[in-house]
């Protein structure tokens, strides 16, 4: 079985910063990748930004600039810092993460349950 925890999320003034982590758990053997994905009400869930294993990134547009996709691979934890943020940047935060499970031969993809970050005054 296994886990992704999400943490850091919550209120800030446009402008401000927060740090999310994820931080997975269980039988895990290796992982692939890394991402964060965001949903707004009434949208669908967009990429945010990923890191592989070899940390090559990617960052949706919207956000360059902005956040930075960090990763401790031998803690299994994923971070992302937002800075200069706006309110159309409130949303659902999910962890995603690629992974091979120990015992197993196919990599599979695990989310977190979310974390809100609100952008407001």
């Amino acid at each position: 079985q296994v886990q992704l925890v999400e943490s850091g999320g919550g209120l800030v003034q446009p402008g401000g910063s927060l740090r999310l982590s994820c931080a997975a758990s269980g039988s895990i053997l290796s992982i692939n990748a890394m991402g964060w994905y965001r949903q707004a009400p009434g949208k669908q869930r967009e990429l945010v930004a990923t890191i592989t294993s070899r940390l090559r990134t990617t960052h949706a547009d919207s956000v360059k600039g902005r956040f930075t996709i960090s990763s401790d691979y031998a803690k299994n934890t994923v971070y992302l810092q937002m800075n200069s943020l706006k309110p159309e940047d409130t949303a659902v935060y999910y962890c995603n993460a690629n992974l091979l499970q120990t015992g197993s031969s196919i990599a599979s993809t695990y989310w977190g349950q979310g974390t809100q970050v609100t952008v407001s005054s």
